[in-house]
């Protein structure tokens, strides 16, 4: 037993000296990164695919190995809903068109600095220009709250109407019809706090300041407790909305997205 043991203490000595001294490297954790959600709400705008700088964001499933030119229509979110990620620091945010004709062309771009942990939503809103193409675009903070309460959901109001005075977003109870407005009255490319309100199904209602007619509204929506949600005025105000959803193309309406 002493012999074998003394060749096992040479064979793991030399096993020793055969790595050298070169430390072990220490994993602290993920890389840090910032979130970011890509909204088509141009009036008018061609599909798009979304970019961070020369890197592609968004894109459609293809079947044929080639790239799809489908891309994001108008009144899509990019990668279904969900948050795509991007390194901290300063990025140019752009849609660029998918179609064949005029592909890869910029028609909207925001340059903007995302820190990490942190969320984003960027939009593309107002009304296409078929001779400039080019679309309006902006970029707000998701910064929700992480609650625990099993009671309660939280809302936010974002306005994407280019052609539309600001507006108060209010959330009606179907069971109570007890109104609450979610922030205050909010100008174009703004977006109110994030408001916590009880769990249930709610009629939204938006209005323009001193006013008791909807501006829009949608009807039957739920907030499910615990999850974070942002609703966004769209489309062409001058189009009268329908209370039931965002189908219509060019319509006003009430966009709902979890962010949460």
């Amino acid at each position: 037993m002493t012999k074998y043991s003394s060749i096992a203490a040479l064979l793991f000595a030399s096993v020793l000296a055969a790595c050298g001294t070169k430390e072990v490297q220490t994993l602290t954790g993920l890389e840090p990164h910032a979130r970011v959600k890509f909204f088509n709400f141009g009036v008018n705008a061609p599909s798009v695919n979304f970019y961070a700088d020369a890197t592609k964001m968004t894109a459609i499933q293809s079947t044929t190995g080639a790239e799809s030119t489908t891309g994001i229509a108008y009144g899509g979110v990019g990668a279904a809903g969900a948050y795509s990620s991007l390194d901290p620091g300063q990025h140019t945010l752009a849609g660029k068109i998918a179609a064949a004709t005029d592909k890869d062309l910029t028609i909207a771009s925001v340059t903007t600095t995302v820190e990490d942990g942190k969320y984003y939503s960027y939009y593309m809103s107002g009304f296409y220009n078929t001779t400039t193409k080019t679309v309006d675009s902006f970029i707000v903070q998701d910064d929700f709250p992480i609650s625990d309460d099993t009671t309660k959901a939280t809302v936010r109001f974002v306005h994407a109407i280019s052609n539309a005075a600001p507006m108060t977003l209010f959330v009606k109870s179907t069971t109570t019809a007890a109104e609450t407005p979610i922030g205050a009255e909010i100008a174009y490319k703004g977006a109110t706090a994030f408001i916590t309100i009880p769990s249930g199904s709610y009629d939204l209602i938006t209005r323009f300041n001193g006013s008791t007619t909807a501006a829009v509204s949608r009807t039957g929506v739920s907030f499910v407790a615990r999850k974070v949600y942002t609703i966004t005025a769209r489309g062409d105000i001058t189009v009268a909305p329908t209370t039931t959803g965002c189908a219509a193309a060019n319509r006003t309406c009430l966009d709902n997205t979890s962010n949460r």
